[in-house]
């Protein structure tokens, strides 16, 4: 009897992480490794998972889920690239699965009290200085709004707080918790999108053949990459502003 597979690749954050599922949702195998080494050793634990799990004739993956952003420029471009060697190579689908929405799972899964006693969840990514990557969700996962790049202020999400609990988590919303007063709101700390979390949204857009073009896939950076480092002539010189 032949054994099918999801592989979930997960970088758009400083945790980089990999799952394996059979295709009732059992998590096979899992790894996560140390911040901000994604480049380091993503491929390296890929090429060890397949050889230990993918090596018999019986066993095949059914598609490559991916996170897709928003999130770290370079993990998500890390991840996408290598996503996508993947499915071309295995010639697989290639699914992509929004960070916000793993983030949310995250929480579904891990804080089931907390998300009994809360109207809305949102999930944050932190965007550097008073900025954030965020959506607002209902606590059955419906999005209440678009993914947007917010600056906060204590004024931030009064529309959803007025309505009820809202439980904020996610590398942005530290620095939240610390301008807002407000009793209906709620942080949970350690939530991370970790590839773990990525199965609901593998299995329903591969059953739907909800596919990414491989050729022509990006990934949701959300705003516009801008280069922090100075540029550099041919001699790798940094240039003077003239």
């Amino acid at each position: 009897m032949a054994l099918d597979y999801y592989v979930a690749i997960e970088t758009s954050g400083s945790v980089c992480s990999v799952a394996l599922f059979d295709i009732t949702g059992k998590v096979i195998t899992e790894e996560c490794w140390e911040p901000n080494s994604h480049s380091k050793y993503l491929t390296v634990r890929l090429e060890e998972l397949f050889g230990k799990y993918i090596s018999d004739k019986d066993k095949q993956i059914l598609a490559i889920g991916v996170s897709q952003g928003p999130g770290s420029y370079t993990g998500l471009r890390i991840g996408v690239s290598t996503a996508k060697g993947l499915a071309y190579a295995l010639n697989k689908p290639l699914i992509a699965v929004p960070t916000l929405e793993i983030m949310v799972e995250n929480v579904i899964q891990t804080y089931k009290q907390e998300v009994l006693d809360v109207d809305f969840l949102v999930p944050m990514i932190d965007a550097r200085r008073m900025e954030v990557y965020t959506q607002v969700f209902d606590k059955h996962r419906n999005a209440q709004d678009d993914v947007a790049n917010i600056i906060l202020d204590k004024d931030s999400f009064s529309k959803y707080l007025d309505q009820g609990k809202v439980a904020f988590f996610g590398s942005g919303s530290a620095k939240f918790s610390k301008i807002i007063a407000n009793g209906n709101a709620l942080f949970l700390s350690g939530v991370e999108p970790l590839a773990r979390f990525m199965y609901p949204f593998i299995k329903d857009r591969y059953e739907k053949h909800q596919f990414e073009d491989v050729a022509y896939f990006e990934p949701f950076y959300l705003k516009p990459f801008i280069p922090t480092t100075k540029p550099k002539d041919l001699l790798g010189n940094a240039r003077k502003k003239q």
